[in-house]
């Protein structure tokens, strides 16, 4: 029997590799998020995805919602030196002083935006007019690295606070966040990314 996983066109970047990859190809990316907590989850793991293969952070997720309280802001946001102590030799995460610094502090910056009523989804989605942008690339190698609106989102993040929010980081998180459709068009999932963008329009 033919396997499944060959028989669907795919972005090349998800192509025949781990079935991890395959999975968050097919079922996630490119989905639109609004919820607020997941949308801080996922900044915090594309931060940690800085320099590494996402392949690396997507067998690593597990490690970090245990880690990290399941990515509870409240938690983060009072980690001391006893919590940080644990995250550097915790096997389950990437050990990195910086992204561990940066996960506590973007916590204390997320929660400052929320105190002040302010919806982290309304935040972020503005950037795009609150409604996905959808492109037509036949091949991933055109796919760009940032963009002016992952530029202007980038900035907005830092003047609040959050740290690990370079344009290229926050275009990976655009794309993860279906904020845009970078499926190319002869991926299955491209016109499937369509009906989700939408279903989710505001």
């Amino acid at each position: 029997m033919k396997n499944l996983y060959s028989i669907q066109t795919r972005c090349a970047w998800a192509g025949e590799k781990d079935p991890i990859m395959i999975d968050y190809h097919d079922t996630e990316w490119g989905v639109p998020e609004h919820d607020d907590d997941k949308l801080f989850a996922k900044l915090i793991l594309d931060g940690a995805q800085a320099g590494l293969s996402w392949l690396t952070i997507l067998r690593k997720r597990e490690g970090y919602e245990k880690a990290f309280h399941n990515f509870n802001a409240e938690k983060i946001a009072r980690y001391g030196k006893r919590d940080f102590d644990r995250l550097m030799n915790d096997a389950g995460i990437v050990r990195n002083k910086l992204k561990i610094e940066s996960a506590i502090a973007n916590a204390k910056a997320y929660l400052a935006l929320k105190e002040r009523g302010e919806s982290f989804d309304e935040f972020l989605w503005k950037f795009v007019d609150g409604k996905t942008i959808v492109n037509k690339w036949n091949a991933s190698k055109h796919v760009p690295a940032s963009t002016k609106e992952s530029e202007a989102m980038s900035k907005a993040l830092k003047a609040e606070g959050f740290r690990f929010v370079g344009p290229t980081i926050i275009y990976a998180f655009m794309q993860a966040v279906g904020m845009v459709n970078d499926h190319t068009t002869d991926c299955f999932r491209y016109e499937e990314c369509l009906k989700h963008s939408k279903n989710s329009a505001k």
